[in-house]
């Protein structure tokens, strides 16, 4: 569960993390008050659960109250990457010396957590990564030891960082371990003018499983989440939206995890992960088809299932049905192996639906699934 920059900024705060003074408006008219509450000249910042919020226009600075009225009348109602902006927060402008970027993040292949950090933070920071990785420090982090006063010498040292953001790095370990984080983001971190510390911007995603330990973060802002991944959430469905245009749907997370790779390699990029589970009825494919087919950025859907507990003829009977309740826009490659694969096979042929077709393999399927999704 990702939270809003300022509550990310609250919580920072509560661990004894210096963050400028700000508030939090949905209307125009009171972020005219805010700003003059707050010394007048303001940032007004779009909340909105992404990134690239100031590339598209949702981070500027206002001169005065009426300027951040203005500005804040502007952002309200942005879309930014399909998040539409719902709420702005006006915070204090300070005079920046240095910007660091740092961060916590569970690495889940290595059972453990790494710190990532640089000198070089900023709006840049992505493309510092890609071009000088030397600049940005990658330092694992043992869950049972935990970031230490040591641990958090190394990791500044490593990046290059001053001794000043030693205490920060120990304060953000408490945020993750505390809060049930599983990703702790500040860019930047800055060194002001006059020697501080101060977390300028937050991310934290915390553990889905912990949400019963932080119900203050509980469905709030259900509205301003990724509009198909609401929709999806909405029909009881395991989906995560992803920035490609091969539509995935698959029976079990292994597979559907399987499938991403294997679209991948062919030369595309999955536009979701969706897990149907054990049950493929008409409704459940009707519902997984629906969403997907409503992303624009879809291009080809790539069902691909192995027939187990659920058969392949239930699957594909479900995939017919699902076909007469939702009106299919492109290609759908169906991949059935498995438990009554073939007669599954015979049920989509009997179907005959002119954008449906069948690959017996699954790498033969997301082959075809690619090129149909990357060919003009």
């Amino acid at each position: 569960m990702d939270l809003y920059e300022h509550q990310a900024r609250e919580l920072f705060a509560e661990h004894g993390i210096v963050v400028p003074r700000a508030e939090v408006t949905d209307s125009p008219k009171q972020a005219r008050e805010i700003a003059r509450g707050l010394g007048g000249r303001v940032v007004v910042k779009a909340q909105v659960k992404t990134g690239g919020r100031g590339k598209a226009g949702g981070v500027k600075i206002a001169a005065d109250p009426a300027a951040a009225e203005l500005t804040a009348r502007q952002i309200l109602g942005m879309d930014i990457k399909g998040h539409t902006v719902g709420t702005v927060m006006l915070a204090q402008p300070v005079d920046i010396a240095e910007e660091f970027y740092v961060s916590y993040v569970l690495d889940r292949a290595a059972g453990r957590f790494l710190a990532i950090a640089s000198a070089e933070g900023g709006m840049d920071i992505e493309e510092v990564a890609a071009t000088r990785p030397e600049a940005v420090a990658r330092v694992p982090v043992d869950p049972a030891e935990g970031v230490t006063s040591a641990t958090a010498s190394r990791i500044a040292e490593a990046a290059g960082l001053p001794p000043q953001t030693v205490d920060v790095l120990v304060r953000l370990w408490d945020v993750l371990v505390r809060e049930d984080a599983l990703l702790v983001e500040v860019n930047p971190l800055v060194r002001t003018r006059d020697g501080r510390i101060m977390a300028l911007d937050g991310k934290v995603t915390l553990d889905g499983n912990a949400v019963f330990r932080q119900a203050r973060w509980g469905a709030d802002d259900a509205e301003h989440d990724d509009p198909l991944e609401a929709a999806a959430a909405a029909k009881g469905l395991n989906y995560v939206k992803l920035d490609g245009e091969v539509g995935i749907i698959g029976n079990g997370a292994g597979l559907v995890m399987s499938t991403l790779d294997v679209v991948a390699g062919c030369g595309a990029r999955p536009a979701n992960f969706l897990d149907i589970g054990g049950g493929a009825s008409a409704q459940i494919m009707a519902d997984g088809l629906s969403v997907i087919l409503s992303d624009p950025s879809v291009k080809s859907v790539f069902v691909n299932v192995f027939g187990g507990i659920t058969a392949c003829d239930a699957v594909a009977d479900g995939i017919v049905r699902a076909l007469d309740t939702v009106r299919l826009t492109k290609p759908l490659v169906v991949r059935l192996d498995g438990n009554n694969a073939a007669r599954g096979r015979a049920i989509l042929d009997e179907h005959r639906h002119p954008l449906v077709e069948q690959v017996s393999t699954m790498d033969g399927a997301a082959s075809r699934a690619a090129r149909l999704a990357t060919t003009p």
